[in-house]
């Protein structure tokens, strides 16, 4: 059987990167998909986790309100909660999208080293300098 769940939302809150007691990062974050529409349009709430180094890199820009795509595999899980027993919808995430940055806000430029000023030896000066051919 194949489990695979696929859905599009809201952080409801920055996500949460955490550690197992072996020492793996786990980052936690829930989003908010609407149901239906009109009237009888409501919010399911998904439970995500993240495992392993790609949670933590992603952790900074999983922030509430970002909107993300997240593909995994659905789980339902009971809990307690005021002396009753009650149940989620979790998922596993094994990808997602998170949307481009806005056009008016460009990408951090990275800054290369002015390298006009650089003087270099002659290659006759360096002992270990690659042997050349002359000329034969």
């Amino acid at each position: 059987m194949i489990n695979v769940f696929t859905f599009a939302g809201r952080l409801g809150r920055d996500a949460e990167l955490r550690y197992t007691a072996g020492g793996k990062p786990v980052l936690g974050f829930a989003v908010a998909v609407d149901v239906g529409y009109g009237e009888n349009k409501s919010t399911m709430w998904v439970d995500c986790s993240l495992w392993g180094e790609r949670g933590e890199k992603l952790a900074d820009y999983l922030t509430k309100g970002s909107i993300v795509t997240v593909t995994g595999e659905a789980s339902l899980q009971t809990y307690q909660s005021q002396g009753q027993e009650r149940t989620k919808l979790a998922c596993r995430v094994n990808d997602m999208q998170l949307p481009a940055l806005p056009k008016d806000r460009p990408a951090p430029q990275r800054q290369t080293p002015d390298t006009s000023n650089i003087q270099y030896p002659d290659s006759d000066d360096i002992p270990f300098a690659p042997y050349q051919r002359k000329g034969y």
